[in-house]
């Protein structure tokens, strides 16, 4: 590991973190938005889904993009869209124009992450690169929690307008750094062969490299295997896994999505102060950033379905937990930071699930699609959320989490694993 490639992983992680503030943003202030605006709670919902609907399209299209203009344009580009975008939703006069922007930031937002996936497992060596991509990864929920706290301290002082500022304004001082010192896609340069393309890789290798890298050097990319179908999901004994998982994925994002997007706003329906109800926020992520390292390195030794059922069956008790924990605050949270683990430890877990199930060929078409369920989940929770909060309060709410949970631990128990050893990338989705 050569100094040049902490510096590319901390600009990574660095580029993650605003993400993850960003993300959540309207997570925190959502109950100031909905009172400065007269709403009514579930009135945030197509708030939420909007940038959900982003990120979805932009972590669709941005990676390709990358691949065709090259991976360092489009993170940059993904990073100016967020920040501009979230910096102008503190100038908001309407909830229309909040909507419109969240949708363009969560372009740039979910544009970002495969990109910045792309990049550290690239320059991350093969035998370090799981816990790499983690690590870097791990700066989406930091981001968020850093959000809170800011949120929790400061927008009694500086309103709900002012954590936009915040969150637009800092992640453009880091594109300037971003411009001046992240370097392209090796692949991209040499695929590409551009003008200047063979100096620029010399000179990035130079850096990378512990010995000189000969004069009459050439420089290709092996070639790799064609992508698998999406309808070999479906052969050869594959369908049941396919469907399975695909439900896991769905159902398990429903419950954690619909959770951490309303967490804040239930609080404060429960009767916490608006000002303490993004601490919430703060200690379920808390919780997701101490156990996903763990979780990282615990997965390879363990059978990943029978963990998995071990943390839905966990996630459905701490939503019923929830629903009758009432006022008692210190309850409240000590459960919410639990359901970090209980229903967000399985964002970990899941891909891992994937590879157990399908042989090689198959394992990046399976993860892909799997995650697009999981998106298409993600929405019908930010959705949902408000109107179950409006038709049952709290405690329906928290119940109402443990329905899709149930369904998931059903969905595990249905799936067949082969036992193949956990191999290639960690894909860590957001």
């Amino acid at each position: 590991m050569r100094p040049y490639q902490w510096i590319i992983f901390i600009l990574c992680f660095s580029t993650a973190l605003f993400d993850g503030f960003d993300t959540q943003a309207i997570a925190y202030t959502g109950p100031a938005i909905v009172a400065t605006f007269g709403l009514r709670p579930g009135d945030l919902a197509p708030i939420l889904i909007a940038g959900t609907l982003g990120m979805t399209i932009g972590a669709m299209t941005l990676g390709l993009i990358g691949d065709r203009i090259g991976r360092r344009p489009a993170l940059l580009g993904g990073v100016g869209v967020f920040s501009i975008a979230s910096l102008l939703t503190a100038f908001s006069a309407s909830t229309f124009q909040i909507l419109f922007l969240r949708f363009v930031a969560g372009l740039g937002m979910g544009g970002c992450t495969p990109v910045l996936l792309a990049l550290a497992a690239e320059y991350g060596s093969a035998r370090h690169r799981g816990s790499i991509m983690t690590g870097v990864l791990l700066g989406l929920p930091a981001g968020a929690m850093l959000g809170g706290l800011l949120a929790a301290r400061m927008m009694p002082l500086i309103g709900w307008q002012g954590v936009f500022v915040v969150g637009g304004g800092a992640p453009l001082l880091l594109l300037v750094v971003l411009y001046f010192a992240l370097p392209e896609s090796l692949h991209y340069l040499v695929n590409r062969e551009q003008a200047g393309s063979t100096q620029r890789v010399r000179k990035i290798l130079r850096r990378l490299l512990a010995v000189p890298v000969p004069a009459d050097a050439a420089f290709r990319v092996p070639e790799t295997a064609s992508r698998a179908s999406v309808t070999a999901l479906f052969k050869h004994g594959n369908a049941r896994n396919t469907v399975a998982i695909w439900a896991v994925y769905l159902c398990n994002w429903v419950s954690w999505f619909m959770f951490l997007s309303w967490l804040p706003t239930v609080l404060k329906a429960a009767g916490l102060p608006v000002a303490q109800a993004p601490l919430g926020t703060v200690i379920v992520n808390a919780v997701f950033i101490v156990c996903a390292i763990p979780l990282s390195m615990l997965l390879p030794r363990v059978s990943t379905r029978k963990l998995l059922i071990v943390l839905l069956g966990l996630g459905v008790a701490i939503s019923v937990g929830l629903a009758y924990a009432g006022t008692a605050w210190g309850l409240v949270f000590a459960l919410a930071g639990a359901a970090g683990l209980g229903i967000g430890g399985q964002q970990i877990a899941l891909n891992y699930l994937v590879v157990s199930a399908y042989p090689t060929a198959l394992r990046a078409t399976a993860t892909g699609w799997a995650i697009g369920m999981g998106r298409i989940g993600a929405i019908a929770g930010s959705a949902a959320g408000g109107t179950v909060l409006g038709f049952s309060g709290p405690s329906g709410f928290y119940l109402a989490l443990a329905i899709p949970l149930a369904a998931a631990l059903l969905a595990v128990i249905a799936i067949r694993t082969t036992g193949r050893a956990v191999e290639g990338n960690l894909v860590v989705a957001h």
